[in-house]
């Protein structure tokens, strides 16, 4: 394998607590009680809109309440966000042998580049090849063509590349694009889909090190 891309939110960083900070302003706004993080961070793979209809039901304006949670998320976006623990070997690790590696997220564009600017640790994350947005290839995951638009920049064959996610959305996309996918066992997976291990990925990492491990054997 030459290249491996990764989904961002709850594969590579843990960006619950800076959501859950966005939402609960959101919810003080609109005389709301707050709603725990263990509760929402279940929930962020499926992005603002659907914060907003964890928070708030069905509603008829949850498109300005999705708008007024991306502003008050981008006001203050990684102050709390960090890379998964034992996940910073990982740029490391991929560099040694040789891979090319990116992100393929269905975050927007301009805030995932905001995130990875404003992180902590970005200096860890500096040799990312690529970044593709949740807006860059016109459809979002599970579509495969975030990913096959990826493949396309890379200038690489699908059957190449690995795609790593810890959403059922992510493997689907990786297996729609032809590619080799890897689920994840630590990310944010919601109480009505199954567990990560029985999404038919092509391999399963429960715990970072089980990724670290893949790398050295694909």
């Amino acid at each position: 394998m030459k290249a491996w891309l990764f989904d961002l939110d709850g594969t590579l960083l843990d960006t619950a607590p800076d959501l859950h900070r966005a939402l609960s302003t959101l919810l003080a706004e609109e005389d709301r009680e707050a709603i725990p993080l263990e509760l929402m961070r279940r929930y962020v793979s499926r992005g603002a809109r659907g914060l907003v209809r964890l928070a708030f039901g069905e509603v008829a304006d949850d498109t300005a309440l999705t708008t007024r949670l991306v502003e008050h998320y981008a006001r203050d976006i990684a102050s709390a966000t960090r890379l998964f623990d034992g996940l910073e070997p990982l740029p490391e690790a991929l560099k040694a042998r040789g891979l090319t590696w990116g992100i393929v997220t269905n975050k927007l564009e301009v805030l995932a580049r905001q995130v990875l600017d404003a992180l902590p640790q970005a200096a860890v994350l500096q040799d990312c090849a690529l970044l593709i947005g949740g807006d860059t290839a016109g459809e979002r995951k599970p579509h495969p063509a975030p990913l096959l638009l990826a493949a396309d920049r890379l200038a690489l064959p699908v059957a190449d590349i690995v795609y790593v996610g810890d959403a059922l959305s992510d493997i689907e996309a990786g297996r729609r694009a032809g590619m080799t996918t890897v689920s994840v066992g630590w990310g944010y997976v919601p109480d009505d889909v199954a567990p990560p291990t029985a999404w038919q990925a092509d391999h399963h990492a429960d715990r970072p090190r089980d990724l670290l491990a893949l790398i050295n054997t694909l």
